[in-house]
């Protein structure tokens, strides 16, 4: 038997201004991909127009959440940044080549060759660093699930164990 959730865990770290990392952790499937997409969306136009993309946790990917990353993508491209894939599973490897996905997506094996090619491609702006975000969605709402915060700013911790 398959054990679906509906919950995804999203923990961003902002090594520099114009880049963030979003560790993905959960099913992404019809219940959850619009809140990444919704969440990701408003770290790409508000903060950082260039994102890395770690799914080394993610369970589950179905049709809505590639369309939910095709979605990043298209709204990276339209403010002038990137999103890159990182640490992707074997399974949703194997969707994004029989879709073709990965033609248009860069994937790399690790979080680090995904942040060095995106640093080489684009020059750091100017802002604090090392900050970490984390969004918890219980049922795809959007919501924080009970005694979680929606967002932990921490620019002293480049990295942290939030959970």
């Amino acid at each position: 038997m398959t054990d679906v959730t509906d919950t995804l865990h999203l923990t961003v770290q902002h090594p520099r201004p114009d880049l963030a990392i979003a560790t993905v952790a959960g099913d992404v499937d019809m219940d959850t991909a619009d809140t990444l997409r919704r969440k990701a969306s408003e770290i790409v136009q508000q903060r950082c127009p260039h994102l890395v993309l770690d799914l080394s946790q993610v369970s589950f990917c179905d049709s809505a959440g590639l369309s939910a990353l095709i979605g990043l993508w298209h709204a990276a491209q339209a403010v002038g940044g990137a999103l890159r894939l990182a640490n992707v599973p074997d399974r949703l490897m194997r969707m994004l080549v029989l879709t073709g996905v990965d033609t248009i997506l860069p994937v790399h094996a690790t979080t680090s060759e995904a942040v060095a090619t995106m640093i080489a491609d684009k020059p750091a702006g100017a802002g604090p660093q090392g900050s970490v975000d984390r969004v918890t969605t219980a049922g795809g709402a959007g919501e924080p699930a009970e005694g979680e915060h929606m967002a932990c700013d921490s620019p002293h911790t480049p990295s942290a164990n939030l959970s």
